[in-house]
């Protein structure tokens, strides 16, 4: 029987079943004879939430083939070598960066949609304890952070005045309120709780391959997060960019949380975009492997814009090619999600992406009315929005002094916590040491090292009076 026969106590609203039909997702409604009071109120409630212009351009502009230009290499000369660079130029750019952040010129950008289902957790993956001796989450971790840059620009300005570095954090659905409760039982990390601010990225229908959407039971769409570049669509309708504006902000660090050594706020990377006047930026490090599953900084096509290819898109000869002039791998430059965007090129590339819908398809397997299926999820990523900007700049980081990223569970060779927690106790002993202090237990602090709280010092600073001719044991924190 169709849809539209038999006695009109089992036929959907006319005005919704017409405007499903135009679209061609009337399949949306095949059960509504089947279905309880209750199941149909909260299918007219999953339908109306759906913007249907916007996905259908958004599934109809995805699904269209299309052509891209070859992918080119960087060359090393765009790449900006933090090594090479002199004590000088360091120091006038970590001063350039404090100054802005003390006058209240940056906000920090938090995408934390992921929960840790890969690390064995239920929990957001923010919430995460690596297995550091002091048992801090990465949350902590990230907002002690930022309490140390805000005391560090605070002591900079001639009067000390108080300054708070703005934290907005990108949710996702099945990680808001677990999120928000996180901080909340945990006073903030010690930050005021109206500098924090949570917003959710968008969620989009899960598809067939022919565009239509998939019903996870007869009364409910199959949704998914429309991934980290979500953040972009979500800032303007949650009207987080407005309120960035009526704080004075200028400029936004934008980073994934899962990263246990990244550099929130850095005032050196800060102050050397500033120094070069681009529309945004990013931390760079040389890939490891030809095979490291990264994406890599390249142009589409020769002379074109800089975009980022994900690893998927490097064929074997990609992977493997050599600079003939340098003898290193041509594809080396590795994005490790440490972005600066200008409040004024964000603005500017919400309206673009979301005029062009630019979304990525992801094959997967997706529980529906009719058992798992093979369907298609909808992604924007993080680094779609690069290459629209008119400049960018690079900047290279050091691998072992900020990136060590948390994807996958302990027994991982590579990412896990144990790697990471490994890393950053590595760095930290690296820092006691180079301010005069010894580590005790010398054979054990090399596959531990130790933990020096970010209230003490963000990059290895400050440190000399406390550590200088002191012994310190590993795996411990040493805080103020």
């Amino acid at each position: 029987m169709g849809l539209e026969d038999g006695d009109e106590s089992v036929v959907p609203p006319q005005d919704l079943l017409e405007r499903f039909k135009d679209y061609g997702q009337d399949q949306t409604l095949a059960y509504w004879h089947e279905l309880s009071p209750e199941e149909r109120d909260i299918l007219i409630r999953d339908l109306e939430l759906v913007d249907l212009p916007r996905v259908s351009r958004i599934v109809r502009k995805s699904l269209r083939k299309q052509d891209k230009p070859a992918l080119q290499p960087i060359s090393d000369a765009e790449v900006a070598t933090l090594e090479t660079r002199t004590q000088e130029e360091r120091g006038r750019w970590w001063g350039l960066g404090l100054r802005a952040i003390s006058e209240g010129k940056l906000a920090v950008l938090l995408l934390s949609g992921g929960q840790g289902t890969r690390l064995g957790s239920k929990e957001p993956k923010g919430c995460f304890n690596i297995g550091l001796p002091s048992g801090k989450s990465l949350f902590q971790l990230q907002a002690e952070r930022i309490l140390r840059v805000q005391k560090l620009s605070s002591q900079s300005t001639p009067n000390g005045r108080v300054v708070r570095v703005p934290w907005y954090i990108m949710t996702s659905p099945f990680t808001d309120e677990a999120t928000k409760k996180f901080f909340q039982s945990r006073k903030y990390f010690g930050l005021e709780p109206d500098q924090v601010t949570f917003f959710q990225q968008g969620t989009l229908p899960c598809i067939t391959k022919g565009g239509r959407f998939i019903m996870s039971n007869p009364y409910t769409i199959a949704t998914a997060p429309d991934g980290n570049g979500g953040v972009y669509s979500a800032l303007k309708s949650s009207g987080c960019l407005e309120d960035m504006a009526r704080r004075g902000v200028r400029y936004v660090d934008v980073y994934s949380v899962d990263n246990a050594l990244v550099r929130v706020a850095d005032p050196l990377f800060l102050g050397y975009w500033i120094d070069q006047g681009t529309s945004c930026a990013a931390k760079v490090i040389k890939k490891a492997y030809p095979q490291e599953r990264v994406g890599v900084f390249v142009h589409y096509g020769k002379g074109g814009p800089v975009g980022v290819a994900e690893y998927t898109e490097l064929n074997s000869d990609l992977q493997f090619a050599i600079n003939q002039e340098t003898g290193r791998l041509a594809f080396r430059w590795s994005n490790i999600c440490m972005h600066m965007f200008s409040l004024d090129f964000l603005n500017t590339v919400v309206q673009e992406l979301e005029k062009d819908c630019i979304y990525h398809q992801a094959e997967k397997k997706v529980p529906s009315v009719d058992g798992v299926i093979d369907g298609i999820k909808l992604e924007q990523f993080i680094f779609d929005s690069i290459p629209y900007a008119p400049t960018i700049s690079l900047f290279e980081v050091i691998r072992e002094e900020e990136f060590a990223p948390v994807k996958n569970a302990n027994g991982a060779t590579t990412d896990s916590p144990d790697t990471a927690s490994a890393l950053l106790q590595r760095l930290h002993m690296g820092w006691v040491v180079s301010a005069g202090g010894s580590i005790a237990n010398v054979g054990n602090a090399y596959a531990s090292g130790l933990e020096v709280s970010p209230l003490l010092s963000y990059a290895g600073e400050g440190l000399d009076d406390l550590c200088r001719g002191r012994t310190f044991h590993a795996s411990t924190e040493i805080h103020a």
